[in-house]
């Protein structure tokens, strides 16, 4: 694989001409949304296929899959855009396999609103080993509550041997932090036992296969008692067959240039889950100081710490495709990010004939521009790097793999960078079926 950055004088025809790749794959495999007007500091990447395949009349993607020895999902991972459509058509070329190097197996968690367009969502289900739901949220009392019904997205999820995952935050209506919450389960056993059972019930009215927990305002005074918690969790919810994940978010000091973190012993949840996904955002980080989201040098050093109290092969971290941009001067408290996609922040840069800059301790790309009225604004996002990068340290450290936040977009150039270094794990058996009643 090959990560070009977009030169000045470069256009996407001479890029194409460069790398002997023809235009129109390199605009689908990339997910370029300005293949006319590419920006200088842009990235493209380049992966030559192995076999390649041209359609012929009366073929399907079984009848493809069966003939060269691989799987539909397989294809669907190689020629994404094939989803958006219901049949093939003949004279068209598609990919049968990349020349990689890959030979690692990782899980793949995605996050999605119940809300996600089916479109993207069936797009993305190929590149998945679980699909967890955000959706639920813990009461004082111990009640759920959720947003939407999400039976759609369990069942389809599960029609593409994807697993999905309830999870369950504590988080306010809003979306913020609820130590209060929080606070109640911790230290109320019967407050427990009700989410648990509620859980539970959920859970098997609707067939999730089983639950993602957002572990949230983790500190050194209460950690013992989250532990305690999570084994009675996972006594339970193990007994009746289902996985548990928690989620993590490090309590981070983002508010000055440089992100640190408390070394807290997380390893205390060790053998009551299946995984550990520490999630590399924050849920309030538009309002945070402008800089990169949880940067590579600062992630070397969470994952550092984590796999030496933790076995790596339970950890995984989490990706997120989200940049923000800041109206400057920052103002702490009071200057409020605007969450953007990575084609948004490159279609802003192409727009305004303006460099991207690529932090290179960072691993992430930002620039400078102004508005309509003249303010001053500083862009930080992820590029092919970034994600590169970032999907590295899971071989690096030998981790279990990797949770996207979200997949409401489609990122094409996440996913392509992701297939081609590793083999996405594909649960073999999804044994988890509603219950007779209906939720």
């Amino acid at each position: 694989m090959i990560i070009h950055a977009v030169q000045p004088g470069d256009t996407i025809y001479s890029i194409s001409e460069y790398y002997n790749i023809p235009v129109d794959r390199l605009i689908l495999e990339n997910g370029l949304t300005n293949p006319g007007n590419l920006a200088i500091g842009q990235t493209i990447v380049i992966v030559q296929p192995e076999t390649l395949y041209t359609v012929k009349a009366g073929d399907t993607l079984e009848s493809i899959a069966e003939q060269h020895g691989t799987t539909t999902m397989e294809l669907l991972r190689n020629n994404p855009y094939l989803s958006d459509r219901e049949f093939l058509y003949v004279g068209e070329t598609i990919v049968i396999r990349y020349q990689t190097n890959k030979t690692r197996t990782i899980t793949t968690i995605g996050y999605a609103f119940s809300y996600i367009d089916t479109p993207i969502l069936i797009k993305t289900l190929p590149f998945l080993t679980y699909l967890s739901i955000f959706n639920y949220r813990a009461t004082n009392e111990g009640e759920i509550i959720f947003r939407a019904d999400d039976t759609e997205l369990v069942d389809l999820a599960k029609t593409y041997g994807v697993a999905p995952m309830m999870f369950v935050s504590t988080l306010s209506e809003d979306g913020l932090i609820n130590p209060e919450v929080t606070y109640n389960i911790l230290n109320n056993p019967s407050v427990q036992d009700r989410v648990i059972d509620n859980a539970l019930k959920i859970m098997k009215a609707k067939g999730f296969c089983g639950i993602n927990i957002y572990v949230e305002n983790i500190t050194y005074e209460n950690i013992n008692s989250f532990a305690e918690y999570l084994k009675r969790v996972s006594a339970i919810f193990h007994s009746e067959g289902y996985k548990i994940l928690i989620t993590i978010t490090p309590i981070a000091n983002i508010e000055a240039p440089n992100v640190s973190f408390e070394k807290i012993d997380y390893g205390k949840f060790t053998e009551s889950v299946d995984g550990i996904i520490f999630s590399s955002y924050d849920w309030a980080l538009s309002y945070s100081y402008p800089n990169s989201i949880f940067p590579v040098n600062i992630l070397r050093e969470l994952l550092g710490y984590a796999v030496s109290i933790i076995p790596p092969e339970k950890i995984l971290f989490g990706i997120t495709t989200l940049g923000y941009d800041w109206e400057l001067p920052y103002v702490p408290g009071v200057t409020e990010a605007a969450a953007i996609s990575s084609d948004r922040a490159v279609e802003i840069a192409a727009d305004n004939g303006i460099t991207i800059q690529f932090n290179e301790e960072a691993q992430s790309p930002y620039f400078f521009h102004s508005d309509s009225n003249g303010s001053l604004h500083l862009v930080w996002f992820k590029d092919a790097r970034s994600f590169d990068s970032r999907a590295g340290l899971v071989e690096e450290y030998d981790l279990k793999g990797l949770s996207i936040w979200t997949i409401m977009r489609f990122s094409t150039q996440l996913w392509f960078i992701i297939n081609t270094q590793y083999y996405i794990e594909r649960l073999t058996e999804i044994n988890c079926q509603a219950s007779i009643y209906a939720w």
